[in-house]
């Protein structure tokens, strides 16, 4: 792998559009490489205010400062959604619990009642858990976030697709309507899960289309970026969003557009680290179609990442909820059991 690989490329999305409103070609050229190459980047020039993102992280630090019991109202065990607070190691990766603690949100939609049997990802639409009577404020700096990010979201995507040589539209069919984005808080802390370890977050891809990060200073997130032979770690940058590639996109591009495994070392015991991940994906009945690369791109194409134990699916729906049910087993077993293969004893 040439040394470029050896780190994360910047971008700046305020240069993405020439004066006639259409996509610069140095900026596309920028983005096709590293959405091939690394599978990640950072990305400056967004729009976002270092005040609005003082605000957000504040509100992050509060939130998880608030006592447990204030926060265990919110429990995600209560929720069939799997919306709420996740506590220290409860949440599943690799087999292994993870160094930190979560608030998952999504869109404000209420449950379906029903739904085909043939499609049981409509149950993780259902509403919020906010701690609306300890941090009444919360709610707002957090879905204001997730706006900013949808629309940043959808201009990468747009951009995306041009890198493809496609047109700027091409995936939008997939977000009209109830476009299924997830985010979360995240709080981590080193040397109080034992059986975590190092660990943060273990090895994974990620389920959507594309993820945009805003990570604090204390770093921490590692990827290996196809063909690499080792970590790389993704250093803080201040206000800068980190951007990952899902599994959506590699399915979609026979494996020309990298969803690239990454991880989280846990901070050292008594420090702490706080993220804000948002997940911009399409709606839970979308099925992503293979697309027609040109010749040139087409014979770039690494095929889809082999793992009989995670298939990537190209329902986005089926590739959420199988996450979901590996990621929160204690969720899935009071609320969807029949949902979880229980092992064979014979």
């Amino acid at each position: 792998m040439d040394a470029r690989s050896q780190s994360i490329p910047m971008l700046d999305l305020s240069t993405a559009r020439s004066e006639d409103g259409h996509f610069s070609p140095a900026f596309i050229s920028k983005l096709r490489d590293a959405a091939h190459r690394v599978g990640f980047f950072q990305l400056t020039g967004y729009g976002s205010t270092t005040e609005e993102v003082s605000e957000l992280f504040d509100a992050t630090r509060h939130f998880f400062d608030l006592p447990l019991e204030d926060r265990l109202e919110l429990d995600n065990r209560r929720s069939p959604h799997f919306r709420g607070y996740t506590r220290l190691g409860h949440e599943i990766t690799q087999g292994r619990p993870d160094a930190r603690e979560q608030l998952d949100f999504g869109p404000e939609r209420p449950a379906l009642e029903n739904y085909p049997a043939n499609q049981p990802y409509w149950l993780v639409q259902g509403p919020n858990l906010w701690p609306d009577k300890a941090m009444p404020q919360l709610r707002g700096v957090a879905m204001a976030w997730a706006e900013r990010m949808s629309v940043v979201g959808a201009e990468l995507l747009s951009a995306i697709a041009v890198s493809l040589e496609l047109p700027e539209g091409h995936f939008t069919d997939a977000f009209t309507g109830t476009p299924a984005w997830m985010a979360k808080l995240v709080h981590y802390v080193g040397g109080v899960v034992k059986e975590a370890g190092s660990q943060g977050v273990g090895a994974h891809a990620d389920y959507g289309f594309i993820t945009l990060l805003l990570q604090d200073q204390i770093g921490g997130l590692q990827v290996l970026p196809p063909g690499s032979a080792g970590w790389i770690p993704v250093e803080p940058i201040p206000g800068a969003l980190v951007v990952n590639l899902g599994e959506m996109l590699e399915v979609a591009t026979q494996g020309y557009l990298a969803a690239t495994i990454h991880r989280v070392q846990a901070p050292p015991p008594g420090i702490d680290r706080y993220t804000i991940p948002f997940f911009f994906s399409p709606r839970l009945d979308a099925v992503i179609d293979p697309v027609k690369l040109p010749p040139a791109l087409a014979e770039q194409t690494r095929g889809i990442t082999d793992d009989p134990e995670n298939p990537m699916l190209a329902s986005y729906g089926a590739n959420v909820l199988k996450g979901w049910l590996r990621a929160h087993p204690e969720v899935a077993r009071i609320h969807h059991p029949q949902l979880v293969q229980t092992p064979r004893t014979d």
